[in-house]
């Protein structure tokens, strides 16, 4: 998925500006994450890093009655992000701001928030500014994510991130120390014998009975399920 532009169902994605590029993780993360009390007559929902702005458009498409707000403090991704949201169907919901998270206000909190964060924590940082801004954590701690996405959700709303499983203990330890509480995980696979790679987590903020857990091999039935939507076939 390294192309200048992707086409979905139901947008099209052009991603020449932006440092990272539409891959299989935002893909699954957009048609995974849950707005809770969705049925209400409009919800907010917040994509961090937006990027080119994938996540904002899967939530538009599979939510009639949101609002979302896509932030990036990378001024040509979130360039790129408005023109992407501007070219859809959906360019009347989705609203940009152009900031670090650490400095974003908002006059109301949100149902749901999304967030494929960067993750690279002690690795060298490549020579392209906007690409290390977008993979490391330098810009965006783990604990930074945490508090700030704490700070910005509703009391029954759903934080809903995507990171590499080497992470997995890291984040969920800043989580709890935020307040969170894990609702949902799902383990993915690239194949059925080998260790997952990647992990999907959706906390809450009041705590549940039981941690619903998952998994899922790029490729199978289930992804093809739940990814069937957006995908041209």
């Amino acid at each position: 998925m390294s192309n200048s532009n992707f086409c979905f169902k139901q947008f099209t994605i052009n991603q020449e500006s932006c440092a990272m590029k539409v891959g299989t993780d935002s893909v699954m993360l957009g048609a995974w994450a849950n707005v809770p009390g969705e049925n209400v007559d409009k919800i907010n929902i917040l994509d961090i890093g937006t990027g080119t702005g994938i996540l904002s458009l899967m939530m538009a498409q599979r939510y009639e009655n949101a609002n979302i707000m896509a932030i990036d403090c990378d001024k040509d991704a979130i360039k790129q992000a408005k023109e992407n949201f501007d070219n859809s169907q959906f360019a009347d919901r989705i609203t940009t701001s152009h900031c670090l998270i650490q400095d974003f206000q908002s006059i109301h909190l949100y149902d749901a928030i999304i967030c494929n964060p960067p993750y690279f924590v002690n690795s060298l940082k490549c020579k392209d500014s906007s690409r290390t801004v977008a993979r490391h954590t330098s810009t965006l701690t783990f604990a930074e994510l945490m508090s700030n996405a704490n700070r910005l959700l509703n009391t029954g709303g759903e934080l809903s991130i995507i990171i590499p499983t080497d992470y997995e203990s890291d984040i969920i330890a800043e989580a709890i120390i935020c307040g969170f509480f894990l609702k949902r995980i799902c383990k993915i696979k690239t194949t059925i014998n080998k260790n997952a790679k990647r992990v999907m987590l959706a906390f809450a903020k009041m705590p549940v009975g039981t941690i619903e857990s998952d998994e899922i091999i790029i490729g199978s039935d289930k992804y093809k399920s739940l990814t069937g939507d957006f995908y041209i076939k």
